[in-house]
């Protein structure tokens, strides 16, 4: 909606999510932790490295296939989460919630609509392909961070996605002059949006969850995401469904409620 390039999308993303995440610390009077140690400064910023590769590969592909459909590719981060997290952090899911996500991702495959276009003459289209794999790549840097975050969970919400902002503004503050600023008005509304609310609220929220919630339990959440972008993209920008794509809505959806009607079941 911004007509913006993805380096100047992610530029923009950073810079209010920045103002978002500082006004946010300083009214938790958390300022003071966003000073590194030496236990902690590897990770993090490796983790903001990591996350604005992520979303510059988010938002180039989303100018080569649609919006829900990079959404949905973008999430087959859970699969990443759940093996990385049984490696680096040495969590076990279990059988149960390993087939949920599997079941999860199967969903996940139909619903992006891969199978129409591989049968389709665009399916045939490198840019469209190119586009996919963006997602997927973008899909394990964020699973990676994902994990990283858990390792960091003493570290008080809205930290983590503050230095992100904050290497993100840093590297790409030429981006804007490089591929042109966008027009002055509503534009300016998207992007002011996608710093403050998608960026600075959304992921002190979701680090604010991640950091209590084992790995399996996150993969699973995960999948909520795109099953709505699908419905959205749908709805407001007319990328209508076919039968492929709502049969993976509706199995993704089944998948999420199976798995967490057992952790609710446990808890209890």
């Amino acid at each position: 909606m911004a007509q913006a390039g993805a380096l100047t999308a992610t530029w923009f993303r950073c810079a209010f999510g920045l103002l978002g995440l500082t006004a946010w610390l300083l009214w938790r009077g958390q300022l003071r932790f966003l000073r590194l140690d030496r236990s902690t400064a590897v990770w993090v910023l490796l983790a903001s490295v990591l996350m604005v590769l992520g979303w510059v590969l988010f938002f180039a592909a989303m100018e080569r296939i649609s919006a829900g459909v990079a959404v949905v590719l973008f999430h087959m981060q859970p699969m990443w989460v759940l093996v990385l997290g049984a490696l680096c952090l040495g969590e076990q899911p279990g059988r149960k919630r390993v087939g949920a996500v599997a079941v999860a991702m199967l969903g996940l495959v139909l619903a992006t609509g891969i199978l129409e276009q591989a049968a389709s003459q665009q399916g045939t289209q490198a840019q469209y392909w190119l586009g996919v794999g963006m997602c997927l790549l973008g899909a394990f840097l964020t699973a990676a961070v994902t994990v990283i975050a858990r390792r960091l969970r003493a570290m008080p919400a809205g930290v983590l996605a503050w230095w992100q902002c904050a290497v993100g503004s840093a590297v790409l503050w030429m981006a804007p002059a490089m591929e042109g600023w966008p027009a002055w008005g509503a534009a300016w509304g998207w992007l002011a949006a996608l710093g403050l609310v998608h960026t600075a609220t959304a992921y002190a929220l979701i680090y604010t969850g991640m950091a209590r919630l084992p790995t399996g339990r996150i993969a699973v959440l995960q999948f909520v995401y795109p099953a709505i972008a699908i419905l959205v993209d749908w709805q407001y920008f007319g990328h209508r469904l076919g039968t492929l794509q709502m049969v993976g809505v509706l199995v993704m959806g089944a998948a999420i409620w199976y798995a967490e009607r057992r952790a609710s079941g446990k808890t209890a």
